[in-house]
């Protein structure tokens, strides 16, 4: 299958300050990637660009279409969540429904009314009168009923109480997910969407530092917990970020020797927030 997003070097400044620097990205049919970085990274302007809300230098392409040329067409088949509900306040769902059937070539308002009859969110109600995680809920319900293949999600979650969230995360693996269609979402907050990700590209002041499959980033780094006696002998193999915490010293290491690792401590898995960690200190400097 061809790529559903490919972005080959993209870049954008504001006057002087460069904000996306060669970023080169594809995102193929059933992965999940998730776009990573710290705050003002440049990961919501990267999506503003892939979505055509913003000029930039370089080649987009999604679905094979050209963001700045043919978004109507684009929009077609491409959902968007932004970390900022725009809802209506003054509007009803129900209104809101009749509203998006009327707009959109391929919103189904069957699937939208099966997917909000699993919330308790009334038809009747005027979105002034949800809740921050209603209002979540009934824009995912809203955009999951478009048949789309490409979903991008920015900060979805940003503010929600840790049962919404996953809640979240369990309907959009339920009801859009399949080998056939992309998500892309950005955070910070990395532990949140790793269960969830095929793929994940760290990104920071405007460039890609690792863009790699989750399990790839799994073989490659090891995380070794050092015993005292042999902090000096690991320090000498350059980890990638060493942190003490309660008499402990972990290290980060990539592709380093399994079995020379093994002789200097114990030896385990990273999670992906403990390589984001390791991967951003080591690129300030720390």
């Amino acid at each position: 299958m061809s790529a559903l997003i490919s972005i080959s070097g993209l870049n954008k400044a504001y006057g002087k300050k460069q904000v996306l620097k060669n970023i080169n990205l594809t995102v193929e049919p059933g992965q999940i990637i998730g776009l990573v970085g710290p705050n003002g990274a440049g990961k919501t302007t990267c999506l503003q660009a892939l979505l055509g809300l913003t000029g930039y230098q370089g080649n987009i392409r999604v679905l094979g279409h050209n963001p700045a040329k043919d978004r109507a067409k684009m929009l077609e088949s491409v959902a968007y969540i932004s970390d900022v509900a725009v809802l209506p306040k003054w509007i009803k769902v129900s209104q809101l429904m009749s509203y998006m059937q009327g707009v959109h070539p391929k919103f189904d308002a069957e699937k939208a009314h099966t997917l909000l009859a699993k919330t308790n969110i009334p038809l009747n109600a005027k979105v002034k009168t949800l809740s921050k995680g209603m209002v979540t809920q009934l824009h995912l319900a809203l955009i999951l009923a478009v048949d789309a293949k490409v979903l991008v999600l920015d900060e979805p979650t940003l503010g929600l109480d840790i049962l919404t969230r996953r809640q979240f995360y369990s309907h959009l693996l339920e009801n859009f997910h399949n080998d056939h269609r992309c998500i892309v979402i950005t955070t910070h907050q990395i532990e949140e969407i790793e269960h969830i990700l095929t793929h994940v590209a760290f990104i920071r002041d405007g460039e890609i530092v690792i863009d790699e499959s989750v399990e790839g980033v799994r073989c490659r780094f090891k995380l070794l917990t050092v015993a005292n006696e042999n902090i000096a002998a690991a320090s000498a193999l350059q980890p990638v970020f060493s942190n003490q915490l309660m008499g402990l010293t972990s290290m980060l290491f990539d592709d380093g020797d399994l079995n020379e690792l093994q002789s200097l401590g114990e030896v385990s898995s990273p999670s992906l927030a403990d390589v984001f960690v390791g991967i951003m200190s080591k690129e300030k400097g720390q």
